[in-house]
């Protein structure tokens, strides 16, 4: 056989098993428990509207002022990580591996337990709102440093000396020409970044929430644990994908779009 009917027989062969792996687990699975403890209607109705303009309005707030703290320090410690002066370089890098050493959970508990303890008296503004927001950006921050770090570097050095050979001072032609031309480098990776954001907003349980301030998994277990059913879970997670696969679709189509600008 040619290299291609080989390859023709592998590809039939591995779509068999997939079709013989579906059909068994439909046999197998006993889907009225399924619809019991995963798809149960009235249960599912208990968590409306507040899964919505509780749960979820609150994980997009944990999120996006996250990835705003993240972005703005994120950039910054980049800036300090290609700075020449060596201070700076060591602090950023410092910085860079603490937080993208440290599990965001840990993080979590400092900022909320462990700094109060240190520092009596201190508080961040907009209460638990704030606090989520400086912990969780500053853990994105580490890691849109080197995003923003890479975009830079891959800017032409060439666009540097053309701004510095018109007399533009290198600050004002770092943000005038060079950051301009990365942010457009970095925008697929950022925006993984924020979808990595929404899925540890879950650990802000660990805070301690109130019916106000809870998101999207303290709210499904909350409501799982009351009920005896699994089924608020599945919500969670459905609300979840909905801003997350969007998002990746989004992904995709940029990532596209720079390969073909190339």
């Amino acid at each position: 056989m040619s290299p291609r009917q080989r390859a023709r027989i592998g590809r039939y062969a591995q779509y068999a098993v997939f079709v013989a792996v579906v059909v068994v687990v439909a046999l197998t699975a006993d889907w009225a428990a399924v619809r019991e403890y995963f798809l149960d209607w009235d249960v599912a109705k208990r968590a409306f509207p507040n899964i919505i303009t509780t749960a979820l309005k609150n994980t997009v707030i944990y999120t996006l002022s996250a990835y705003v703290v993240g972005f703005v320090v994120g950039l910054v410690v980049a800036m300090m990580r290609l700075s020449s002066v060596a201070v700076y370089r060591a602090v950023a890098l410092t910085y860079v591996e603490v937080f993208r050493g440290l599990p965001a959970l840990v993080v979590f508990l400092i900022f909320g337990f462990g700094l109060p303890v240190a520092f009596p008296g201190l508080t961040f503004p907009f209460e638990q709102y704030g606090t989520v927001a400086v912990a969780l950006g500053l853990v994105a921050a580490a890691y849109m440093a080197e995003t923003f770090r890479a975009g830079i570097q891959a800017v032409p050095k060439g666009q540097m000396e053309a701004a510095r050979s018109l007399g533009m001072p290198h600050s004002r032609a770092m943000v005038s020409i060079v950051i301009p031309q990365a942010l457009r480098v970095v925008v697929p990776p950022l925006t993984n970044e924020l979808i990595l954001l929404f899925k540890d907003s879950s650990l802000v349980f660990v805070l301690g929430v109130s019916s106000l301030t809870t998101e999207l998994s303290k709210f499904g277990g909350d409501l799982a644990n009351d009920t005896g059913d699994s089924t608020p879970l599945v919500l969670a997670g459905a609300m979840y994908l909905v801003i997350t696969l969007p998002l990746g679709y989004l992904v995709r189509r940029l990532e596209a779009k720079q390969g073909r600008a190339r």
